[in-house]
């Protein structure tokens, strides 16, 4: 049986901080990401890709101001916005990973899936936005947004700047999972689950609706694996390893860390919510759910020797 991996990277992978994000810049950075992601093919996996649209559904929504103050096209919401950025780096993806595959004589179907997540709409978060999306921006333009808009920016941790932040409920179930789990067990590379899926909840019984936030696309990620019962979940990140005291004299990166000392170090502070805190607690919630491994590696160390920060049970 080959082995069915969920691969999860970020919005940033596509459009990087110092990028305009012109379609020949995302389709450039996706083929270096696919290209990278090809080994996992050439390794006989089945692969589902999902990814993050932060930078991207940021964009969006300037634009839908932007539209709407110049010209008066109507708004679209946040739940519409996302579903736009799931199509369009849907495609993207698509075409560049079927470019690899088709430079490597692979024999593979790319298939998008625009995804529904459902959520609780009383979720806490709705009150608490803490999901960054967007890029980032000076304190001079954040002001300036601000006074326009009414949205609400938080300081990176890493000093890049201020980015707009969101509400982010908890996924429960991801849409077509079964239909996600058949094609990828057929062999088709699945691209879902796109910028952490299109939130949906229930109005009454029988009856969804779209609701204005953004799902963590780790944390939705973490999900699909559990409940299409996957051997593996990976999330490729801009780091090789996880790190603890993360740039001080006493940093330490993590080779292989258990579900309880990772949430040591999520109650201890070492992962901020606006970086790494997402991505640990996705792996905490596979490993726990499934007793499978996860891991979190630079998508340039896939299947390098010792690449990575391994999460285990115990």
């Amino acid at each position: 049986m080959k082995k069915l991996a969920v691969v999860a990277f970020g919005g940033n992978a596509l459009l990087r901080g110092d990028q305009k994000g012109t379609i020949d810049e995302q389709e450039a950075n996706a083929y270096d990401t696919c290209l990278k992601l090809s080994y996992l093919v050439k390794k006989d996996y089945n692969l589902v890709i999902t990814h993050g649209n932060g930078p991207q559904v940021g964009n969006i929504l300037l634009q839908n101001v932007a539209g709407a103050k110049m010209f008066g096209i109507p708004e679209m919401p946040l739940d519409i916005c996302g579903a736009y950025s799931q199509g369009f780096i849907g495609y993207i993806l698509e075409q560049q990973m079927r470019n690899v595959l088709e430079e490597r004589g692979l024999d593979r179907d790319v298939i998008t899936i625009v995804t529904e997540v459902l959520v609780d709409k009383d979720d806490p978060a709705f009150k608490k936005p803490t999901k960054p999306i967007g890029p980032y921006y000076t304190k001079e333009e954040t002001d300036a947004i601000i006074k326009e808009t009414g949205f609400v920016f938080q300081e990176d941790p890493r000093g890049r700047g201020f980015r707009r932040i969101v509400a982010s409920p908890v996924p429960y179930k991801i849409a077509n999972r079964h239909s996600i789990s058949k094609l990828a067990r057929d062999g088709q590379i699945v691209i879902a689950v796109g910028g952490g899926g299109i939130p949906v909840h229930y109005t009454r019984p029988n009856q969804l609706k779209g609701i204005e936030s953004v799902i963590d696309k780790d944390l939705a990620s973490s999900l699909l694996a559990v409940q299409i019962q996957a051997d593996e979940f990976m999330i490729l990140t801009d780091v090789p390893k996880v790190y603890v005291n993360f740039r001080k004299p006493n940093e330490k990166a993590l080779d292989m860390v258990s579900v309880d000392e990772a949430k040591f170090y999520l109650k201890e502070g070492q992962f901020t919510d606006g970086s790494m805190a997402p991505k640990v607690r996705a792996c905490i919630q596979f490993v726990e759910l499934s007793g499978k491994e996860a891991i979190i590696t630079e998508v340039s160390r896939l299947g390098k020797e010792g690449s990575g920060t391994r999460f285990v049970l115990s």
